[in-house]
């Protein structure tokens, strides 16, 4: 059935701008981001189709360039256009932060890191710099690894903590497996930075691993003293 000939209140698109983006499943989101369908498909089953091809929401939005493009309904000019609007979420929650000591606002550092993080494919490790007040300076991803692993060198991030002019920054890196229980290696990992960064006078004030669900904290589990 074309989905025009439904009722409007199960229309996507109108279902949203009624109750709110909230109350839509992963099949109407992506379908009003879609905006139509192809020949033989309305844009839900076009949508749900795609969502059991890649296996869920998130496994779509996180596609390589090459999986995205081919399948029927998307290609480039779709992709292009989620990138962008990634990018603007991204771009969205750094604002919430930016103006205000991370250390006032836990929650949406946390929320903008496994913005920045999760959705990378191997293990990351990365620097939230910040100045005397604790706003932030800057953000950058320092190391790549490997899906399990990734190499972080102490002189390379005390090189970036004096590039920034940082009094002081927060740790972050991902697991890819989902699980952010931290390992032996990131705790002794934490410490050598910990140790490293004082001699220059910056204080590593949290170290947060990204997985699935809500990111750790190292400082509130107690491997940080304050």
């Amino acid at each position: 059935m074309n989905i025009r000939e439904w009722p409007a209140e199960e229309r996507p698109r109108e279902k949203l701008l009624q109750r709110g983006a909230g109350s839509l499943t992963d099949t109407e989101l992506l379908a009003v981001f879609l905006g139509s369908g192809v020949r033989g498909h309305n844009v839900v089953e076009l949508a749900r189709g795609l969502l059991v091809k890649f296996g869920s929401l998130r496994q779509l939005l996180e596609a390589d360039r090459e999986a995205f493009v081919d399948e029927l309904g998307l290609g480039p000019v779709r992709y292009s256009q989620l990138q962008a609007l990634l990018e603007i979420g991204r771009r969205h929650l750094a604002t919430a932060i930016e103006n205000e000591s991370v250390m006032d606002s836990p929650r949406a550092v946390r929320s903008y890191l496994k913005a920045m993080l999760r959705h990378e494919t191997s293990e990351v490790f990365g620097c939230l710099f910040v100045n005397t007040k604790h706003r932030p300076l800057a953000f950058e991803i320092l190391f790549r690894g490997t899906i399990d692993r990734a190499s972080v060198y102490p002189r390379e991030v005390v090189r970036r903590a004096l590039f920034h002019n940082s009094a002081a920054l927060i740790l972050c890196h991902n697991h890819p497996s989902g699980h952010s229980e931290p390992s032996q290696d990131d705790v002794h990992m934490t410490i050598t930075l910990k140790r490293a960064l004082a001699l220059i006078e910056v204080r590593v004030l949290d170290h947060i691993i990204v997985g699935d669900g809500e990111p750790l904290s190292m400082l509130e589990r107690g491997w940080i003293a304050e």
